[in-house]
């Protein structure tokens, strides 16, 4: 059973930043590709990053460019994302999620993952 657990979210003041971590268990995810998406309130879920587990292969949305970069730990099963120089409109709930990377359609897209977590809040004030 395939688990992914977020967790480092929290509040922080515009110009700080925060690292995102996602547990990942249930198998062997080295042909899988892993992504961040976020959520906020009244809007659609965006893509945000994501990494293709055995190349290190990564992509981000123009929005988080130079500011987010996703990597993964192949000892840890985990991915992360470190963020730096949030901004207020960075407020959302990040999501984790999971998809084999022979999967076809767009990795933009949120439909074309399978697995997901919880979810972790994280908060910008200006």
């Amino acid at each position: 059973q395939v688990q992914l657990v977020e967790s480092g979210g929290g509040l922080v003041q515009a110009g700080g930043s925060l690292r995102l971590s996602c547990a990942a268990s249930g198998r062997t995810f080295s042909n899988y590709r892993m992504g961040w998406f976020r959520q906020a309130p009244g809007k659609e879920r965006d893509f945000v990053a994501t990494i293709y587990w055995r190349s290190g292969t990564t992509y981000y949305a123009d929005s988080v460019k130079g500011r987010f970069t996703i990597s993964r730990d192949n000892t840890r099963n985990t991915v992360y994302l470190q963020m730096n120089s949030l901004k207020p409109d960075d407020t959302a709930v990040y999501y984790c999620a999971a998809a084999p990377s022979s999967f076809g359609g767009s990795r933009y897209l949120d439909s074309t993952y399978d697995y997901w977590g919880q979810g972790t809040q994280v908060t910008v004030s200006s």
